[in-house]
C-alpha cells in the first residue's frame, strides 16, 4: 500500500512540478500560434490580391497598345488602389511579395505616360520601394520595343524614332544602377537584356528612316 501511494505522491508531484514549469512555454506557444495563423492568412491573402494587381497592369499595358488609353489608364489606377490597400497588411517579411506587382505597377504606369506624352510619375508618388521602382522601368524598355515596331509597321518613322529616343535615354539613366545588383536582384540581367533590345532597335529604326528617305528621294526624282 505504502508503494502505491508513494507512486501515487511521486506523480501528482511530477505533474504539478511539469505545469509549473512549463507554464511560460504553453502561453508562448499560444502567442506564436496566433500570430503564425495570422501571418498565414495574411500572406494567402497577399498572394490572391497581389495576382489581381498584375493582371490589372498587364491588362493596362495590353490595352495602352490598343490604343484605348482610357481603358489602360483606369485598370492602372485600379492596380495602385489594389495594391495601396494590400500594403497595410504586408509588414516585415510579407514586404517581398509586393516586389512584383510593385514593378508591374510602374510599368504600367511609365508605358502609360509615354505614350501620353507625360512625365513619367516619381517613386514617391507611385509609393513603391527604390528597387521596385529602377526594375519596373526597365521593364518598360521592352514594351517601348513593341510600340517602335508597331510604328514602323504603321509606316510612322518619325514616331518609331522618338520612341526609340526615349527608351534609349531611359536605358542609360538607370545603366549605373548595375553597382548595385546585390542590393536590388535582377538588375544586371534585365540592364544586360535590354541592351540587346536598344540594339535591335536602333538597328531597326535606322533600317526604317534609311528607307522613308530612299522613298522620299525617289518620289522627288519622279517629280
Amino acid at each position: 500500500m505504502y508503494q502505491i501511494w508513494l507512486y501515487k505522491t511521486t506523480l501528482s508531484w511530477c505533474l504539478i512540478l511539469s505545469g509549473v514549469l512549463l507554464k511560460n512555454v504553453k502561453t508562448s506557444v499560444n502567442k506564436i500560434s496566433i500570430s503564425l495563423t495570422a501571418e498565414r492568412n495574411s500572406r494567402e491573402y497577399l498572394i490572391k490580391s497581389t495576382r489581381e494587381v498584375i493582371i490589372l497592369c498587364s491588362e493596362s499595358i495590353i490595352s495602352v497598345h490598343r490604343s484605348k488609353i482610357k481603358e489602360g489608364k483606369t485598370k492602372a489606377l485600379r492596380a495602385k488602389k489594389l495594391l495601396d490597400k494590400i500594403r497595410k497588411k504586408a509588414g516585415g517579411e510579407l514586404y517581398k511579395h509586393l516586389i512584383t506587382p510593385e514593378q508591374e505597377m510602374v510599368e504600367a504606369f511609365a508605358f502609360l505616360s509615354i505614350v501620353e506624352g507625360k512625365n513619367i510619375p516619381s517613386v514617391e508618388s507611385l509609393g513603391v520601394r527604390h528597387g521596385s521602382y529602377v526594375l519596373g522601368l526597365l521593364d518598360c524598355i521592352g514594351e517601348l520595343k513593341r510600340l517602335v515596331f508597331d510604328k514602323i509597321r504603321s509606316g510612322k518613322a518619325k514616331e518609331a524614332r522618338n520612341i526609340f529616343d526615349i527608351m534609349e535615354n531611359l536605358y542609360l539613366l538607370l545603366y549605373p544602377f548595375a553597382s548595385y545588383d546585390r542590393i536590388v536582384k535582377e538588375v544586371r540581367r534585365k540592364l544586360d537584356v535590354n541592351r540587346v533590345l536598344i540594339e535591335d532597335t536602333r538597328a531597326a529604326v535606322t533600317e526604317e528612316i534609311r528607307r522613308f528617305e530612299l522613298i522620299n528621294a525617289i518620289n522627288k526624282i519622279r517629280k
